[in-house]
């Protein structure tokens, strides 16, 4: 006889949010037993970001009731909800970058000595810290310099800023978009301690096999709406990814609608500062995706700035076309037609508080110039043509980018390039925080541009993307390049061999 489930401590009922012209949630209910680990899953817009702002605290809903230890309430403020044990962990890190690790994760409630010096008691304070860095296996101190931290070090100061506070539920959104596949393994092992410690996890990711590592249940979201409920037997990527889109999704891989043609771009024993013992040779050819995996701080993002321009080429050469090109500069690239998607493109490739419009014609200003004026009817006839290319969703051409979904704004960085008509494309981490309908779409794009004869360079740490869309496989490992599958060769067990400096 099994035991019955816990009652639930904390309940959303009949909940909905309006905004001007706007439904983002409309009668949703959910509830989190003790110890259960929940994944909240949906596109893009599909309410989530909202939903758990309502549970935050931050946003008041519009109607229903929020329910804590059998307390009713019409909403939560966020000291409320810090109260009712409510604690975030958010995809879009809230660190500071001059202070420690210990710092960050006690900031505003620090421990101090002194009578009313109030100075904080660093010795008190780098104790608390230590027993949260081993429950996550950090290799890191509490007095290290956030500044110093690489970003995946940086989520896990994040977390830890959250069991400092003694949660009863634990908002997790994306906690591994940043993570290595070690770190992403021992992130697992916490979240089911913390779950065996009675704690409740809300976990938001797009990532379906960590909600099948993890989840007890998977609730879905689609245009405001709960569409469904998996139980943890029922989890499976076809059935989690039907409620999400409403649809069955193809394959991933689409081949060429021809072989590769000659090489485009030739990268020849190219040395960057993070490995200036080491080279990388590598050519994309004509009509392909050349996906690049590696573990992360194998060299693949310095690789593809040091391409582009953003950082300087310490050693090697690049040949376009067969001619030997000198690239110093990313405006270099740009005149070249080599155009990079960077992997953090809110801080590196999007003004957010300018419009669509605006950001799509930016890298080429000077071809809507009118007498040293913008043309801006040009400006807009392109961005309209580039939104219905890329099928970009948007309520007009002058809203500002920051509004817009993950997977819409990607689209408006791919649309800025596809104006100037690209040679070669280089993708880093494509897909980072889009939903899997959006992900369909950008990998249908790259298909139809490779088709259309550019050459497509794809970095990505995550498997099933490697796998899933590129031609071929080149792997790094510590700044050189240790091997290259084809397709027939492609499986993780082979990603993985290379990845660590093994051969296949």
């Amino acid at each position: 006889m099994q035991p019955p489930m816990p009652q639930p401590f904390l309940a959303l009922v009949d909940i909905s949010k309006m905004y001007p012209g706007v439904v983002a949630l409309d009668h949703v209910d959910l509830s989190v037993s003790r110890g259960e680990v929940i994944a909240l899953l949906g596109e893009n817009g599909a309410g989530k970001s909202t939903l758990m702002r309502v549970l935050g605290g931050v946003e008041e809903p519009s109607g229903g009731i929020i329910r804590v230890d059998a307390v009713e309430r019409r909403s939560l403020t966020v000291a409320a909800a810090i109260k009712a044990g409510v604690a975030f962990v958010h995809q879009e890190l809230n660190l500071f970058d001059n202070l420690d690790v210990a710092g960050n994760v006690y900031i505003g409630r620090e421990p101090v000595h002194g009578g009313p010096l109030k100075l904080i008691d660093r010795k008190r304070l780098y104790a608390q810290v230590r027993p949260l860095l081993d429950r996550l296996g950090a290799d890191f101190a509490p007095d290290a310099p956030l500044a110093e931290l690489s970003l995946a070090q940086r989520q896990l100061v994040e977390i830890m800023k959250a069991l400092s506070l003694d949660a009863r539920l634990v908002i997790m959104d994306e906690p591994t978009s940043s993570l290595t596949l070690t770190e992403t393994g021992r992130l697992m092992r916490v979240i089911a301690g913390l779950k065996a410690d009675g704690v409740s996890i809300i976990f938001i990711t797009h990532r379906l096999n960590e909600v099948m590592q993890c989840a007890d249940r998977a609730v879905v979201l689609r245009d405001g709406h709960i569409v469904g409920a998996l139980t943890r037997a029922e989890l499976t990527p076809a059935a989690m990814i039907r409620l999400m889109v409403g649809r069955d999704l193809k394959s991933l891989y689409v081949p060429p609608a021809a072989p590769p043609g000659d090489s485009v771009l030739d990268i020849v024993e190219a040395v960057t500062d993070t490995y200036p013992a080491r080279a990388v040779s590598l050519s994309v050819r004509r009509g392909e995706i050349l996906g690049l995996a590696g573990l992360v701080g194998s060299g693949r993002s310095e690789l593809a700035r040091a391409i582009f321009g953003v950082d300087p080429l310490r050693g090697g050469a690049i040949r376009l076309e067969g001619e030997l090109i000198r690239i110093a500069t990313p405006r270099a690239a740009i005149k070249h037609g080599i155009y990079l998607i960077p992997e953090d493109r809110k801080s590196s490739s999007l003004l957010l508080d300018v419009s669509v419009t605006e950001n799509i014609s930016l890298p080429d200003l000077a071809s809507y110039l009118r007498f040293w004026l913008v043309n801006t009817a040009r400006e807009t006839e392109n961005a309209h043509r580039q939104c219905e290319r890329l099928k970009i969703r948007t309520p007009n051409v002058g809203t500002a980018v920051g509004s817009l979904s993950g997977g819409n704004q990607q689209k408006v960085v791919l649309a800025k390039w596809l104006s100037m008509r690209p040679k070669v494309l280089i993708f880093d981490e494509p897909t980072r925080g889009i939903d899997v309908g959006a992900k369909q779409e950008i990998y249908d794009m790259m298909r139809r541009l490779a088709d259309g004869g550019v050459a497509i360079l794809m970095i990505s740490s995550d498997m099933e993307e490697v796998i899933g869309v590129s031609d071929r496989i080149a792997v790094m490992h510590e700044g050189a390049v240790s091997g290259f599958l084809d397709r027939s060769q492609f499986n993780e067990h082979n990603v993985l061999q290379l990845a660590v400096g093994h051969t296949v």
